[in-house]
């Protein structure tokens, strides 16, 4: 049997965690040609099938299950072994993964990672976003980025000084031959854009004036679940959107969109910045965390008011 290499080992916890050949190799950075060579090169040294492949489906065979169980463990001491010797090094250098919902990347994508890659051109970010709310750790992530409400309790969470806040808006031709709405209720007897939201759920537009908090069940003619169609909906007259603010902010100011019921839309839960309290943290980690509690406190000094409205 020829000698098993770190990448086979690798490989094989890649498909069984992503579920399919294509997401694992998009994953490591190779072809599913490639992978699926170096599948077939291992399971032949082995001697036993670890995965049961079909056209259209990927599963785990028994022996496949009982490698997982047994080797995962080791490769992931394995991978935190050498996270100890590289956060010896003074600079930082390598790669951290982190999840954050689309609109979180958006909103540090700027400020945070792109300041970071300037200050430590030796590291790589692998910035994956998923509007499912994920486990870091089960994932293999280093990092989250969420709104704080969402953030699990044994977490350490950073204010990146980032607090949300909602913006509804329609195009100026929607509203030339109808009444913006006054108070929440008036977008009931409105064609709105709706969003489901990634457990199948569609997103219930929520408001707060006084102290008094309303949820909204919108109609309109279509549901999306990305913001970026619901956004070119908007644009094109079909309906009435619900956003967060930052992401249209440059049509509103353009006038390409106008914004109804603002006092009804107040900031809510600032983002953050989590991971899990590991000891031996990377050079790399260390230097992101400390740029985001830098990134945070500078925002501090200009944070609105924070609603309890949550996510």
């Amino acid at each position: 049997m020829e000698r098993i290499v770190l990448n086979d080992l690798e490989a094989v916890m890649a498909i069984a965690k992503r579920g399919t050949f294509r997401g694992a190799a998009i994953d490591m950075g190779v072809s599913t040609t490639a992978l699926s060579h170096a599948i077939s090169k291992l399971e032949a040294g082995l001697g036993v099938r670890l995965f049961n492949r079909t056209t259209r489906s990927v599963s785990l065979s028994d022996a496949g299950r009982l490698f997982v169980d047994q080797v995962g463990p080791s490769l992931q001491s394995i991978h935190d072994g050498l996270e100890v010797v590289r956060s010896q090094r003074e600079t930082p250098s390598g790669t951290i993964r982190i999840n954050a919902a689309p609109f979180a990347a958006r909103e540090v994508i700027s400020p945070l990672v792109f300041e970071y890659l300037r200050r430590f051109p030796d590291m790589h970010v692998d910035l994956v976003t998923e509007g499912r709310l994920v486990d870091i750790v089960a994932e293999g992530f280093d990092l989250g980025v969420r709104v704080s409400g969402l953030i699990p309790s044994d977490m350490i969470a950073v204010p990146l000084g980032r607090v949300q806040q909602y913006a509804i808006v329609a195009s100026p031709d929607y509203f030339k031959d109808r009444k913006k709405p006054k108070v929440p209720p008036d977008l009931l007897n409105h064609k709105c854009i709706r969003v489901r939201l990634p457990d199948g759920s569609v997103f219930r537009w929520r408001f707060e004036k006084d102290g008094e908090a309303v949820q909204i069940d919108v109609n309109g003619p279509i549901t999306l679940d990305e913001a970026s169609l619901a956004r070119a909906a908007v644009l094109e007259g079909i309906g009435v959107g619900c956003f967060m603010e930052r992401d249209v902010l440059a049509d509103i100011e353009a006038g390409h969109l106008v914004r109804v019921l603002d006092d009804w839309t107040l900031p809510f839960s600032e983002l953050c910045l989590y991971y899990p309290g590991r000891r031996n943290l990377s050079a790399g980690h260390k230097a992101f965390v400390a740029l985001a509690r830098e990134l945070g406190r500078g925002a501090a000094s200009n944070k609105p008011t924070v609603s309890p409205i949550a996510l």
